[in-house]
This record gives structure tokens, sequence and C-alpha cells, in this order.
């Protein structure tokens, strides 16, 4: 232990990092820049080739570090996995998405565990963030790892420390949010820990076993998408009653104590808050419990897309005017304000339900040039003809829109994020 933590101490540790995505890609530049020669793996040889010509296509990732990096010849990238030999400290940020009925699909965790397993050697330690169901680390990557012949805590090192990447948010990113850590040993703790003191600018916090950090990253997740369950009802029933939900929400914020605010919304997006819960409601079967309360929280998210359906059909209906070749714009396809990300975006929902019911829909986003959705491909169009459309849709409020201008210009507004809030006008509608 004691010669692992000095290589890491030292910056002479080399590290690779599996999955070039929205957690590995963020990860590598960050350990390249604290001075730790970097190897970033991935499947996509697109990724690869994009990330050895200094290419950024991450938006958490600033174009200049990642180019450094590269010149600096501290990061580079391949599909060739034989290198995982050459590291010392091996992060898996790969996907775990739920297949059709719900359930997680490891698929991605285990082979690349398989791979790492064909080329580890003594005195590694591997680390997995990606978010996952209470006993991954130990149930499915402890096994496959020590196929290698190598047993953990005594010959390589295995702990989880989840990912906390929020896209988009200003503030808080890869290397200042604090990082829980949880090993299989004690060993396999300190270790990990002794690794992320060294790239972040953040605390560093001890759990007991994977199993707690496991559990503590669903719970941070579970933890929001009932909230936004519990608002997004509360911004129906407002509706029926004639009351302005974001007045409330604003009046309830005043108290000082016992009161967090959440904000409704047209879905919830990424693919953290509409995926992680139902790890744990699966995994939960396995001790004959029926997670409940997460479950009706995940029926009333994914009913809003339905819900803003109903909303836009009611309204043009007050002007006399059918669903069926309606003209609609949607202004928004990301799942987040400022961001490209379309994971989960319930702006592909509502276009999916807007276009069975006969509309004509067209989009507009300043962060999404174009995208395919089943088999369909959509181009974003410019905002000069707005008056054409018979109703807008404010799916996404991105910083980028003049909604008084917006609003001057369109027939009807239905707005789902509050981002007409400083506007006074007939024309809008709110979630």
């Amino acid at each position: 232990m004691d010669n692992m933590k000095k290589l890491i101490n030292k910056k002479k540790a080399k590290v690779g990092i599996i999955g070039l995505g929205y957690v590995g890609l963020p990860i590598g530049v960050l350990t390249a820049r604290k001075g730790f020669k970097t190897i970033g793996f991935d499947i996509q040889q697109k990724r690869v080739d994009m990330v050895n010509n200094g290419i950024n296509y991450m938006g958490d990732v600033k174009d200049h570090e990642l180019e450094e990096a590269v010149e600096d010849q501290m990061l580079w990238a391949t599909t060739d996995y034989s290198y995982i030999a050459e590291c010392d400290v091996i992060c898996i940020a790969v996907p775990t998405p739920l297949d059709q009925f719900k359930q997680p699909n490891t698929v991605y965790v285990e082979n690349s565990t398989k791979d790492i397993a064909k080329y580890i050697t003594e005195n590694t330690l591997v680390i997995l963030e990606s978010t996952t169901y209470p006993g991954t680390t130990e149930e499915i990557i402890l096994p496959l790892l020590e196929n290698s012949g190598l047993k953990v805590g005594r010959d390589i090192f295995l702990s989880f420390s989840p990912e906390r990447i929020d896209p988009g948010n200003k503030t808080y990113n890869t290397e200042n949010t604090p990082k829980i850590v949880g090993g299989v040993t004690k060993t396999c703790t300190e270790i990990t820990k002794s690794f992320y003191e060294n790239i972040l600018d953040a605390e560093v916090f001890e759990v007991s076993t994977p199993k707690v950090a496991e559990m503590e990253k669903i719970f941070e997740n579970t933890f929001r998408n009932i909230n936004i369950g519990l608002v997004n009802e509360m911004a129906i029933l407002c509706n029926k009653m004639d009351i302005d939900i974001w007045e409330v929400i604003d009046a309830a914020s005043t108290k000082p104590y016992g009161f967090m605010p959440f904000y409704p919304g047209p879905g919830i997006g990424g693919h953290c808050i509409p995926i992680d819960p139902f790890y744990l409601t699966w995994k939960a079967r396995e001790f004959d419990y029926h997670t409940r309360l997460i479950e009706l929280s995940g029926e009333i998210n994914n009913y809003m897309p339905e819900y803003v359906l109903e909303r836009v059909m009611k309204m043009l209906n007050k002007n006399q005017k059918a669903l069926n070749g309606a003209d609609v714009l949607l202004l928004g396809v990301s799942y987040k304000k400022d961001i490209d990300d379309l994971r989960e975006s319930p702006a592909l929902k509502i276009i999916n339900n807007l276009e069975k019911h006969g509309a004509n829909v067209c989009y507009n986003d300043p962060h999404v040039d174009s995208f395919e959705h089943r088999n369909s491909k959509y181009e974003s169009v410019e905002l000069n003809k707005i008056e054409e459309f018979d109703i807008v849709i404010i799916t996404t409020d991105h910083s980028d829109y003049d909604y008084k201008k917006i609003v001057e210009e369109s027939k009807m507004v239905f707005d789902t994020r509050n981002a007409t809030k400083e506007i006074n006008s007939e024309k809008i509608e709110k979630i």
C-alpha cells in the first residue's frame, strides 16, 4: 500500500480512463492537468481520434485544457485495451443504462472489467465511477477481476466512487465537487482517497463499503426524483385550482428552514434522475421489498410530457384550432438549459406526442443544430417566422432566448419552465 500511495503522491502513477463520455473525458483531462500521464480507452474510434487531435466534444471540458493535455503528451486515447497493463490507476466510467423493462444493463461494466482482468498487473487500483445498484462492485467487478489470479485487497485494489457530474453547472465541476469513496477493504479505500486528493480541489469522504457509496449515489438522485415528482403533481393540481404554482414555490421559499425549492417542468431528463432510482427498485425485489414512493414519483414525472400535450390541446381549442394540422414550435430540446445534452430529454417525448396527433413540429435550440430520433432527422429552424406558428412551447429555458420578443411575435406561448416570469401577457400559459 505504501508504495502505491508514494507512486500516486509523486504523480508517477499512470492513469487509465475507460469510457470517454460525459464522465470519463472530464476525469481524463483533469488527471492530465494535475500531472498524471493518462490513457483514455473507448470502443468508439471517432472519440479516440477526436481526443488525440485535441478536439473537444463535451460541454463540461474546456477546449484549451484538452488541447494542452494532448500537446503536452499527458493525455492520449486508444481502442487497444492491452495498454491497461501500463496503468497503475484505472477508472471505469462507462454507461449503465436500463433495458426496456427498466432493469439495469451492466454489460458495459462487465465487458470493461473483463478487458481489465486480461491485462491488469499487481498493485493496480481499479475504481468504478459509473452509477449503479448497491452490490455491483463486489458482486460483479470483484470476481471478474480475481479471474486474473490476483486477489483484491492484497495484489490489487478495488473501490467505488460515484461520479457527481452536473452538466452545465457553472459553480461545481469534476474538480471542485466533494467525493465519496468506498473500498472493498480499508486499504483500498485509503489508496483511492489518496488518488482523489491529488486531483481534486475538494474534500474526499470515506465510507465503510462500496455498497454504502453505491447506495449514497442512488439516494442523491432518488431524493431529487421524488421531490420533482411532488412539485409536478402540485403543478397539475394548482392549474386545476387556478393557482400559480410558481408563486406558491416563491412564497414557500421564504421559510428559512424545513423547505427546499424544486420546480415543475415538462418531464425529467439526463442519465441520472430518470434512470438511477430504478436501479434501486430492481435491486429491492431481491429483498422482497416494493419501493412504492420511488415508482410513484417516476409515474408522475413520466406523465409530464403527456400533460404538456393535454395543455397544448386545450390552448389550441380555445383559439378554435385543432392540434391535428397545427404548426408547433418547440424552444429547446436539450434536457436542461444552456447545454447540448439530449439524453432522456422530455422534449423528445413531447415531439413524439405532438406528431402522433398530427401536429407539424419544428424546433429551435442554440445548442443543438440537429439530431436524429426514432429514424427521423430534425434540424433547428431560425426564429425569424415565429408568428407563423400556432403555438410556441418553451421546453428548455436557454439563456440565449429573448423571451420578451418571442412572446410579442407569438400567437400563443406555453411556458413549461417559467422563463417568461417577468412578462405579463394573455398569450402565455404556464405549466
